[in-house]
């Protein structure tokens, strides 16, 4: 039972991670939160649902277009919520993309409608048994997909030029642009990327689950706020780490509590963070 748990928790908070990811880059970068990051992650799932049941794609393109679309959709939030107020005060582009996910969750409840939709995919319902553990195919695949994006996003990061570009610019916007580096253009590719892992992330939850809504990415959203608060704010492993932490916490909730404690979970948790170390399990005090 316990075996059984640790991997359905670890399969959900690769997800999880993959969200907090999205939104620890923009952070890192502008001090500031995309609070419209919860629609990207519902939208992209509902980009690869449209590719596999009118585009006839199969899941694997579907999910390279669902990230390609999310991506877009980023940059487009990025010109749109992000860019014209960054320099007026640090509450208007959180006050504006608030109001951009409103927006677009209702927008997608017009189009889809409310009702959840099945996600009609071909992977095969096997299992594995790997010593204690039995592990279905599809599990595999969001794995190994969850994981293989958070290490070729560490390595481009920490080893492309881009990626040190990123870095210096989170530092300072200032001092990187003295050094020559664009800094709207990287903003804008910190966008694309972030909303491109909440996309792939969206749909990954939609094949997890089985299902697809309007309202699944304001609750995923919100999570995602407590994982880089867990993590510590702006770090990248503290939100690779407070995402598995986070999925094994609610499935243990849930697998020896009640499904309804798995919200107030991941709530409680954040809070005794927040009053125990405030900066976070990774963060550091900045003077």
């Amino acid at each position: 039972m316990l075996a059984q748990q640790l991997i359905n928790g670890l399969t959900l908070g690769s997800t999880y991670a993959l969200v907090a990811l999205g939104y620890t880059l923009v952070f890192g970068i502008l001090g500031m939160i995309n609070f419209a990051h919860g629609e990207i992650f519902m939208l992209g799932a509902y980009m690869a649902l449209l590719l596999v049941t009118i585009g006839h794609l199969d899941i694997f393109w579907s999910l390279i277009g669902a990230m390609a679309g999310a991506a877009v959709l980023g940059m487009i939030i990025e010109r749109v919520s992000f860019r014209p107020l960054r320099k007026v005060s640090i509450l208007a582009p959180l006050i504006s993309t608030i109001g951009l996910s409103i927006f677009l969750r209702s927008l997608a409840q017009v189009i889809f409608g409310a009702e959840s939709t099945r996600f009609p995919v071909s992977i095969k319902t096997e299992f594995y048994q790997l010593g204690p553990f039995q592990v279905s195919l599809l599990q595999i695949v969001i794995l190994a997909i969850s994981f293989g994006i958070m290490a070729v996003f560490q390595v481009f990061i920490k080893k492309t030029k881009i990626g040190k570009a990123m870095r210096a610019t989170s530092e300072s916007l200032h001092t990187a642009g003295l050094l020559g580096i664009p800094v709207d253009r990287i903003i804008l590719f910190s966008f694309a990327v972030a909303a491109a892992l909440g996309g792939v992330a969206g749909v990954l939850v939609g094949l997890n689950f089985n299902a697809v809504s309007p309202l699944m990415g304001k609750m995923v959203g919100l999570k995602g706020l407590t994982i880089i608060i867990l993590g510590g704010m702006g770090n990248i492993t503290g939100a690779m780490v407070g995402g598995l932490f986070l999925g094994f916490v609610e499935v243990l909730s849930v697998g020896y509590l009640a499904s309804s404690y798995r919200d107030a979970v991941a709530f409680a948790l954040m809070f005794l963070v927040l009053l125990i170390r405030p900066t976070g399990l990774f963060g550091r005090v900045v003077r």
